[in-house]
């Protein structure tokens, strides 16, 4: 056996060590979703007794799940999808027309991604209760507003590879900006538009605390915070919040796995071309 047949082994072994290295807290999650409160106590490694759903139906009558997940989902795709519209129409301007104004703008969107949320936390939110804007479209609102600096650098950075070329032509033909736009432009960033609607989908979908100071009220909580309510004061359920949390997570895994072959399509049509 020569060396680089030692080294593919040696590297195939190492991969499939990081890789049950990376997976053990989901196997763990799922294997104690499945066990009664009192095994999970007495192990957590261990397999569960006997297989069941019942901490499934419980965790799902308890986190109200049709009632949050949709709440969930309204507030994710309505932000998600502000944020690529506005965002590449605002990263087109700037490269497209280059300006000190428009290099300011940029500059100044970037360097919001150097503070951090628990910076503006406090007086953000006070401004808003003044505002009376403590509900969901608020929250939409603050999700664009903090979302929006990372998904303009990422489309700024990919419009600058697009040519102008395609701009002037339509231009020539009587398109107005807003034409371009949309029917030139548009359909050209899809590669980077699920890249961004998976980031922003991701941490969205995920966050506790801004939808726990804006609208933690009953009717309105997303699934990430109905899933507060397995941990008590005087007593945690870890038996229905493992199930409450793989019934969280599973769209966006499922999401995830559907965005994935578009930017994989994508990129092998690229290169095709």
């Amino acid at each position: 056996m020569n060396k680089s047949k030692i080294v593919h082994i040696l590297l195939f072994v190492l991969g499939c060590a990081l890789s049950l290295f990376y997976l053990s807290p989901m196997f763990i999650l799922v294997n104690n979703s499945f066990k009664s409160l009192k095994e999970i106590y007495l192990n957590v490694l261990a397999l569960p007794s006997k297989m069941g759903f019942v901490n499934y139906t419980t965790a799902l009558e308890k986190l109200n799940y049709t009632e949050s997940f949709m709440n969930s989902l309204a507030i994710t795709v309505a932000a998600v999808i502000l944020l690529i519209v506005i965002s590449s129409m605002a990263a087109w301007v700037m490269v497209r027309y280059k300006t000190k104004t428009s290099t300011m703008l940029f500059m100044f969107f970037t360097s919001a991604l150097l503070i951090p949320f628990q910076c503006v936390m406090l007086p953000l939110v006070r401004f808003m209760d003044k505002l009376s804007f403590m509900n969901r479209p608020g929250l939409v609102f603050m999700y664009i507003g903090f979302g929006g600096s990372m998904s303009l650098l990422l489309f700024h950075g990919f419009i600058k590879n697009i040519p102008e070329e395609l701009d002037e032509a339509a231009s020539i033909d009587g398109a107005r900006p807003f034409q371009i736009y949309s029917m030139i432009i548009l359909p050209l960033l899809k590669p980077i538009a699920v890249t961004v609607a998976i980031l922003n989908t991701m941490w969205i979908w995920n966050d506790f605390l801004l939808p726990s100071l804006m609208i933690n009220k009953p009717g309105w909580q997303t699934l990430p915070l109905k899933t507060y309510l397995f941990f008590g004061q005087f007593s945690k359920r870890w038996d229905l919040a493992t199930a409450g949390l793989i019934m969280v997570i599973l769209p966006v895994i499922i999401f995830y796995l559907i965005c994935q072959k578009h930017i994989v399509k994508s990129i092998t049509d690229g290169a095709i071309k």
